[in-house]
């Protein structure tokens, strides 16, 4: 039984009328390879005779199963195409009479050719992922990420007067454009307006953003003897490299007037902050798992450790290795578009591939592989239609 999480949906184009969608069946399909949905080792299908009554035929593997009297099959012409059935009549192992319920074309071809692999010509390895997501809607930080940020608080005291570091919550429209920007806050002195403008595009402009509330701004200030004011946030990259300001470290003076310099010191120091946090929160397993199938845009991953399914399952993306026969490894961010577990709950994962490692010329390598691997397979597709048309 498949459990299937599909992250993103396919645009379709709906086919209304049935005389059009056996129209293409009978023309376009008849004698041609179709496949079963959601089946991990791709389970072919084939139609095989047409009724009166509108209903077809169609014949499988005799171990399939229908579980809930539903049936999709879907094939390749200009486009994918998929056709929902409900089964009307089983007739025997793997033959089953069938009614049509709705068809749908993909409004997009698939960007690249994809094609079945073997252990011996490719493998993934060297996987790479985040253990947990930071997932800054709901202002979601894992709390060992919490326990790294208090520890820093706790034995960098010495910073500044009042030091505070924490994740962004609720906040002030000068807080929200340190989240939304990425942007540091330097006020050099908190008792004079200027110096609450953006000494250069890196920096918020908080005179602007506070407009008429600067004068009630200041005046609190001067009440809490604060003289200087740093805020300076913790970005963190990941896998995918976006850029995420998920917190912040902020200083403030109540004896002197920090320097410009100062403000390079707490960005060098956010740095290897959020560098300790990366380490902390990144996990690497060196294990080889197999690739299913492969085009230059995606793969299909056949996952069976346990560590990998426990984590990639939740995951957005993952970086890995993919590792051709005799070649170097090369580098991939492979992005999940669907997930589904087998009924020996080995875990496929469908990926694009979204980005690569940044070492150069390594996508040319990639593409420079695949290339003769592309052309082989499309000879031998070539090869056995010609077959299909010499067999009566």
């Amino acid at each position: 039984m498949l459990n299937i999480k599909q992250r993103k949906e396919r645009t379709f184009d709906q086919i209304k009328s049935l005389d059009d969608v056996l129209e293409i069946l009978k023309t376009q399909f008849v004698g041609r390879k179709l496949h079963l949905k959601y089946s991990v080792e791709r389970t072919e299908v084939q139609v095989s005779e047409f009724f009166d009554d509108k209903t077809l035929m169609i014949i499988t593997d005799p171990d399939f199963s229908v579980g809930d009297g539903r049936i999709i099959m879907y094939g390749l012409l200009d486009k994918y195409i998929e056709i929902d059935l409900r089964v009307e009549e089983v007739r025997g192992p793997g033959y089953f009479r069938c009614s049509i319920l709705s068809v749908r074309k993909a409004a997009a071809g698939r960007r690249d050719l994809r094609f079945k692999v073997n252990p011996e010509e490719v493998v993934a390895t060297n996987f790479k992922f985040s253990k947990h997501t930071i997932d800054l809607t709901n202002f979601n930080i894992p709390t060992s990420i919490k326990v790294i940020l208090d520890q820093f608080q706790s034995s960098s005291s010495s910073l500044a007067d009042i030091l505070r570091v924490d994740v962004f919550g609720q906040m002030d429209k000068v807080m929200e454009e340190i989240r939304k920007t990425g942007k540091t806050l330097y006020i050099q002195d908190a008792s004079d307006s200027d110096s609450f403008s953006a000494i250069t595009d890196d920096f918020v402009d908080a005179r602007s953003l506070y407009g008429d509330e600067l004068g009630n701004i200041i005046k609190k200030n001067v009440e809490r003897g604060y003289k200087s004011i740093i805020i300076c946030p913790l970005i963190y990259i990941t896998d995918s490299e976006q850029s995420i300001p998920f917190a912040y470290i902020q200083l403030i003076s109540t004896t002197e007037i920090f320097p410009l310099e100062k403000v390079l010191d707490v960005k060098d120091i956010a740095f290897k902050l959020v560098d300790r946090i990366r380490d902390a929160n990144t996990l690497t397993l060196p294990v080889h798992q197999q690739i299913v199938d492969i085009s230059k845009g995606g793969a299909k991953l056949r996952i069976t450790d346990e560590n990998l399914k426990k984590y990639l399952f939740k995951a957005r993306g993952f970086i890995f290795d993919i590792v051709f026969k005799l070649q170097a490894p090369i580098t991939i961010y492979g992005e999940i578009r669907y997930t589904n577990f087998d009924d020996k709950n080995n875990l496929f994962l469908g990926v694009d591939f979204a980005g690569n490692s940044s070492r150069k010329n390594e996508m040319k390598r990639f593409y420079s592989i695949m290339k003769p691997m592309e052309m082989d397979y499309k000879s031998r597709l070539m090869k056995e239609m010609k077959q299909k048309k010499k067999t009566p």
